[in-house]
């Protein structure tokens, strides 16, 4: 199975234009939250109606997943909390997200919301709880926010991590974590785009301005982790043990570019 892992597109049109082209070579797209963007001059509701146009592209190639993150909110709960409510909304027309688990080819995915406060976070731990009763042969989660204390949450001064999120793992030790939300994280030193804690590989993409976006590339059949972006491209092998400095990808793979995929994704 060959994913994609894009996060931090914050309404982003031509990075969305570009995943839009690239979907196609993958059997899985996740969009790991913040579609939409805060500090932008277009109306947040506006924004949603063109990102989920996007989304609807995007499932017209292949099969998409998604988390909401802090800047995807745009309702609150009985409780006062935040929420994404506009993607919420999306289930109808087949869109996996907030809240959902699904088993593809011996893999659960397991989408989560971002949590406003401890209703939220309950729910999210419930989630969990009752996703680990029908856990597959492999475990993915899909959740804005990486684990604290962690390379991936470092944001060159301190950690932005998810407490909550970092105990889930240790309990639970998905196989994988895909998240986004700490931008500088693998451009800083001390930080990473990888992590591990346990057996758990943690992923972020980070994010830069300019296309394409910083994005990871993930083949559980051949057991490889390939990070692209504007300061380098590096692979980790997700048999073994994750060693730093992260090996640095100098060539493309032959399982990314062989067979009838059209042009190697990572290259834009």
């Amino acid at each position: 199975m060959r994913l994609l892992l894009v996060s931090d597109l914050h309404y982003s049109l031509p990075l969305f234009d570009w995943v839009v082209e690239v979907a196609g070579d993958f059997d899985i797209v996740v969009m790991a939250g913040d579609h939409l963007d805060l500090a932008s001059l277009v109306d947040g509701r506006a924004q949603a109606v063109v990102v989920k146009k996007y989304f609807s592209r995007i499932q017209a190639k292949t099969r998409l997943l998604i988390c909401s993150g802090n800047h995807d909110l745009d309702s609150k709960n009985p409780a006062g909390e935040k929420v994404a409510k506009w993607l919420l909304g999306s289930r109808n027309k087949g869109l996996l997200s907030d809240g959902e688990s699904l088993a593809i080819d011996g893999t659960l995915f397991t989408m989560c919301p971002w949590w406003d406060g401890p209703v939220s976070r309950a729910e999210i731990g419930a989630q969990f709880a009752e996703a680990a009763a029908r856990r597959e042969k492999r475990w993915i989660w899909i959740y804005h926010a990486p684990p604290a204390n962690s390379p991936v949450a470092w944001g060159g001064q301190r950690f932005f991590g998810d407490d909550a999120l970092r105990g889930w793992i240790e309990k639970y030790q998905p196989d994988i974590v895909m998240s986004g939300h700490v931008h500088e994280a693998p451009y800083v030193q001390d930080g990473s785009w990888v992590d591990r804690i346990g057996a758990t590989w943690i992923f972020n993409t980070g994010h830069y301005l300019g296309a394409p976006p910083a994005h990871v590339i993930l083949d559980t059949g051949v057991g490889e982790a390939l990070w692209f972006s504007a300061a380098g491209n590096q692979y980790v092998r997700l048999e073994g043990d994750l060693t730093r400095p992260v090996s640095k990808l100098t060539a493309l793979p032959e399982w990314l570019t062989a067979g009838d995929r059209h042009h190697a994704p990572g290259q834009g």
